[in-house]
């Protein structure tokens, strides 16, 4: 009998013994999760709460972790990775400041429609609500700039939720989705299964253009005499770059881009008129302002884009295509809604389109192309920022992913680089952020190590941050940074001379690091043109080196971004210099 308790007593151990294998820690199922979305970068920063991860992380293979030097870097990077790849970007930082330094970056994503997900530290659960040291509701304070986010409570929940995470970034409209990882959760253990699929009662995002919708819109394009199509980020986030070209050539219809838009047909073709709004070409605003027939396709009808809405394009019919509906007659009230995704109208669009009699108006057009063209003064003894741009294009066009800050500086290389490929310009346009293009840059790099990519920033964008030069070199992502330095918050300066008197106030910035010293201190290179004729020399150097340059370029402090709409008028209504 005592021989039959012992065996049958060491049998439930094994048992047991076996039971236990099956089960992992949360911190286990985080890192076999993130394989099942087959994610190879994280960009993040460590802290107590996350601990677990980080300690599956130390001997990890198939995912890379790049340590950022601040939060904010590791949700930038993550966007621009997005960005770059078309694949969602991921960032995993600790609890209360380490997510609250990222606010800034899920509010970026969120207005870009990005496709994101941060993971979060947090107070064990049962800590929750008690003031815990490091304790911030990130969930509550991220609500309305996340598109959707989830506080895990059990382990049991977890690998459930990250699948919900990745399946809802990356539906429908685009965003970034939240995570916050109680640290009882991550230690916590339960066996592991991964959902195959995802099924949320409320969340199932219309992909199909309805098709009588679709017939309408044929109809209408038939009959305009002066149609314009007014293209978004939404067209490169679909991946829909070849079906809008091929739209425009068919319908013969003439295109202008948003920001965010750029790229969506080739910066050189001949139907392109540029970007429009506030800082837009003068014969693309002027092509807005007399169309008969807008037909917007993945834009939202931003206010830098339309400036006073009564003067936006008041001749028109509207036709919007996008994949939201709560986009839709949102700013502007359209004639026409078509819902789904925007390749997959395009296509149904192609089928069936054919173009109309708009040899008078395309006429008007290239007529107010010559009448007003993008120009500079041109200088031999300063250097303008828009030669640094022209330059940097001739050496790298069609090669190369350009990011940038915010400021002139974006504004020049809208005007002045032509994007002909698709996911070539990183930008934030939507929330406007300094010091999103540095860490961007490093996530497109990341993404695309084989590509040339140069970060155009302003003197006080990349001061904001300059220390993610650290994560670039030890790396080795061989991230171009062109400084367009001329000493001031350019853009604010402009306003200020435009409309107060040239009052300065708070935007001088005299009192700088020297950028080459800077870059050399982190193990960067540095460079630096103060004549324009030293500026083709040195962007070729910089190409040539495989690794991250910091290049000062010192530049005409007064220069001004022209054309320009001001506040309150209509985009017709333009400043040329």
């Amino acid at each position: 009998m005592k021989i039959f308790l012992f065996l049958h007593a060491l049998h439930g151990r094994k048992k047991n013994k076996e039971e236990s294998k099956l089960k992992i820690t949360g911190s286990e199922i985080f890192v076999r999760s993130l394989k099942e979305e087959k994610v190879k970068h994280i960009f993040g920063f460590p802290g107590a709460t996350i601990l677990g991860i980080y300690d599956q992380l130390y001997e990890e293979t198939e995912i890379q972790h790049l340590l950022v030097r601040h939060e904010q870097g590791a949700v930038h990077a993550a966007d621009g990775y997005a960005r770059a790849s078309g694949k969602p970007g991921v960032c995993l930082v600790t609890s209360g400041p380490g997510a609250t330094n990222i606010v800034t970056g899920l509010a970026t994503a969120f207005m870009d429609s990005i496709p994101l997900v941060a993971f979060t530290g947090q107070v064990p659960t049962s800590m929750i609500g008690n003031d815990a040291f490091q304790e911030a509701d990130i969930v509550g304070i991220t609500r309305s700039i996340t598109k959707h986010n989830y506080l895990v409570s059990h382990v049991k929940d977890l690998a459930k939720t990250i699948k919900e995470a990745f399946y809802i970034a990356t539906t429908g409209r685009p965003g970034p989705v939240l995570v916050d990882l109680p640290k009882d959760v991550l230690l916590d253990e339960t066996e592991f299964h991964y959902p195959a699929e995802v099924s949320i009662r409320g969340y199932k995002p219309n992909y199909i253009g309805h098709p009588k919708q679709i017939q309408s819109a044929l109809k209408l394009i038939a009959k305009a005499k002066r149609p314009i199509i007014y293209s978004g980020g939404g067209v490169i986030r679909s991946g829909a770059m070849a079906e809008l070209l091929t739209f425009v050539e068919k319908a013969k219809i003439p295109i202008t881009n948003t920001l965010l838009g750029l790229g969506g047909v080739p910066g050189d073709h001949p139907l392109f008129l540029g970007m429009l709004g506030m800082h837009g070409t003068k014969y693309a605003n002027l092509a807005v302002t007399q169309c008969d027939l807008l037909v917007a396709i993945g834009a939202r009808f931003d206010d830098r884009v339309t400036g006073k809405l009564e003067k936006f394009a008041p001749k028109a019919k509207y036709i919007h295509l996008d994949i939201d509906p709560a986009a839709i007659s949102k700013n502007v009230q359209v004639n026409l809604p078509i819902v789904g995704d925007a390749k997959l109208i395009l296509q149904k669009l192609n089928e069936a389109v054919s173009p109309g009699d708009y040899s008078a108006w395309i006429k008007q057009i290239e007529k107010w192309k010559k009448e007003f063209p993008l120009s500079y003064q041109k200088s031999d003894k300063v250097i303008k920022p828009q030669f640094v741009i022209e330059q940097i294009y001739e050496m790298v066009k069609d090669r190369a992913i350009i990011s940038t800050e915010v400021g002139q500086h974006q504004m020049w290389v809208a005007h002045y680089y032509k994007f002909n490929e698709k996911r070539t310009l990183i930008t934030s346009g939507g929330l406007g952020t300094m010091g999103y293009g540095f860490p961007a840059a490093i996530g497109a790099q990341t993404a695309c190590p084989d590509k040339i990519v140069f970060d155009i920033a302003g003197d006080g964008s990349f001061q904001m941050v300059s220390q993610e030069l650290a994560m670039a070199v030890q790396y080795q992502l061989p991230v171009k940074v062109a400084i367009l330095n001329n000493q001031y918050l350019g853009m604010v300066r402009q306003w200020q001379e435009l409309f107060m008197n040239k009052r300065y106030s708070g935007t001088p910035m005299e009192y700088a690091p020297d950028f080459v010293k800077l870059a050399e201190a982190y193990g960067a290179v540095g460079l630096r043109a103060t004549k324009p004729t030293e500026v083709k020399s040195v962007i070729k150097e910089a190409i040539s080196i495989n690794k991250p340059v910091v290049i000062d370029f010192r530049i005409a402090r007064e220069e001004n971004v022209f054309p320009m709409v001001p506040a309150g008028a209509g985009i017709g209504e333009m400043i040329l210099s």
